[in-house]
């Protein structure tokens, strides 16, 4: 096994790290604070490639692979999570999705929109009702005279809802035969029918703006179907896929920026005449915490290495981004509470990034699929048992 990393890599790696500690971390607390979307840091990140990591160039991405996107997402979610986490959505759940299920004309149109940094995308499946259960969805599409999709219904939960222009959104096409009858439209939260409701008040990624959006009477042409009809479903598994090594690299940077800050507290703050990094309790707690953080770092590489293969020679990565999904978010919890722990009080005020952190870490272990989800999906694969 070779771990070493290509210059692509390195270099995404680097521009991600640049623009993070000078851009992004200095505006982190205050943007969380204010709950407000960072517009402009996304806009310049699409710049730099960071919104379509893995998009070919000729659709207007950067053009590398898996492994480039993980680290570029971990430098990001070091910074900011909620950055992170707007930063995924646009790479993994929208441009992934187009590119792999796509028209040439869908991808010219919306991938290169939001690799570009022009628009923001977004990726609509979790209803009011139906959270893990995702296939018991209510929204309708049905045909109208001219062939044209209308859509009524809602749905929740909705990252980058309030300032997205396109959406990828799941609907029930035919109705009564369960995840067989949901097709995927891209829609264009511009035209009539659509509507973005509050901002979703929440106790991490504040920066990230969450709503519900509701159709009433929406009109989606024909043209903006993604994918045949029927087959909604099995994309939308395809790309949560993809997305779970997203939020896998978004744990990983939460994890390693709490592990970060604690080495450098322990070797700082002294009690009873030393610093707290000699008590062999803390010694305890930093060296679980660095072997977390390392099992979680490589498992999600292995991920992004698997969804690579699959690019190449055909296949599944899913066990390996649940996995990597599973694992990378539990030792962002456990690490981020570590933290915090061995902070004592500055770790539980607002003054110092761990709270932040700790509140940030706790999404990673329920989006995208929860823990309990992950769990089902590695073990029905291992067993092959439903």
């Amino acid at each position: 096994m070779d771990f070493r990393f290509t210059e692509d890599q390195l270099s995404i790696q680097s521009i991600a790290r640049d623009f993070a500690q000078k851009r992004i971390a200095p505006v982190a607390a205050e943007l969380d604070a204010k709950g407000e979307f960072p517009l402009q840091n996304i806009q310049e990140m699409g710049q730099l490639g960071l919104m379509g990591i893995e998009v070919p160039t000729e659709y207007g991405g950067a053009g590398m692979d898996p492994i480039a996107y993980v680290l570029a997402m971990v430098e990001i979610a070091a910074a900011d999570a909620a950055t992170s986490t707007i930063m995924s959505v646009n790479n993994s759940l929208f441009c992934n999705g187009i590119l792999k299920h796509g028209t040439e004309e869908q991808k010219q149109t919306y991938v290169r929109a939001i690799a570009s940094g022009e628009a923001i995308g977004a990726y609509a499946l979790t209803e009011p009702q139906s959270g893990s259960d995702a296939s018991a969805m209510h929204t309708r599409a049905t045909k109208n005279a001219d062939g044209d999709w209308v859509i009524n219904g809602k749905k929740s939960w909705i990252t980058s809802g309030p300032v997205a222009r396109y959406i990828v959104l799941f609907a029930i096409t035919t109705p009564g035969i369960g995840a067989k009858g949901v097709s995927a439209f891209i829609i264009d939260t511009k035209r009539p029918g659509f509507h973005a409701g509050k901002t979703e008040p929440k106790l991490g990624i504040r920066a990230s703006a969450t709503c519900e959006i509701e159709f009433n009477d929406y009109v989606c042409p024909k043209e903006n179907m993604l994918g045949q009809e029927g087959k909604g479903f099995a994309i939308a598994m395809g790309v949560l896929d993809a997305g779970r090594i997203g939020i896998a690299s978004q744990a990983v940077g939460i994890a390693r920026a709490a592990y970060e800050a604690t080495l450098q507290w322990s070797r700082d703050r002294k009690a009873f005449g030393a610093p707290i990094g000699t008590f062999q309790m803390t010694q305890a707690k930093i060296a679980d915490m660095k072997c977390r953080l390392d099992a979680a770092t490589l498992l999600t590489l292995r991920a992004a290495w698997a969804k690579g293969e699959t690019e190449k020679n055909g296949g599944r990565f899913g066990t390996e981004a649940a996995i990597a999904k599973l694992t990378a978010s539990e030792a962002a919890m456990w690490i981020s509470h570590q933290a915090v722990q061995i902070h004592g009080g500055m770790g539980y005020s607002k003054e110092m990034p761990l709270e932040r952190y700790f509140r940030d870490a706790k999404i990673t272990e329920i989006y995208e699929g929860t823990s309990e989800i992950q769990r089902i999906v590695i073990a029905r694969n291992e067993t092959g048992l439903r």
